[in-house]
């Protein structure tokens, strides 16, 4: 799963797939590169792994011969995380033919919530 992304953005954030399934995908982010200019987690980047996340469990919804794109992401930031790794869990909430949406909680190492997103991917023939 993780060679799929090499030379994208996913890469580039330093994005770690450890779990994948149509219903749970789990990936871990570096908070360090990963910054705005006061040293916390970038809002962004929190959105980057939130949309990696659920893209990749859309994607394994929608299976072979279809792909998933992003239509609709957005992100509540509880707590900013200054280092160490934050970590991503998808679940997905809805999987039809057409349309797939996830909740992703990014938590930071101390298992302390840092952002809650929801990401809506539209599932269409490749």
């Amino acid at each position: 799963m993780n060679g799929m992304h090499v030379d994208t953005l996913v890469e580039r954030m330093g994005i770690e797939i450890l779990e994948a399934s149509a219903e749970r995908v789990v990936g871990t982010m570096p908070v360090e590169g990963n910054t705005q200019p006061y040293g916390l987690l970038h809002g962004g980047a929190s959105c980057v792994l939130a949309e990696t996340l659920g893209s990749v469990g859309s994607a394994l919804h929608a299976g072979p011969g279809r792909i998933a794109v992003g239509i609709e992401i957005n992100a509540t930031h509880h707590r900013s995380a200054t280092s160490g790794l934050v970590t991503g869990v998808a679940t997905r909430l809805h999987g039809g033919r057409t349309v797939a949406a996830y909740e992703i909680v990014i938590t930071d190492e101390q298992g302390r919530r840092v952002c809650t997103s929801r990401l809506t991917c539209m599932l269409r023939d490749a």
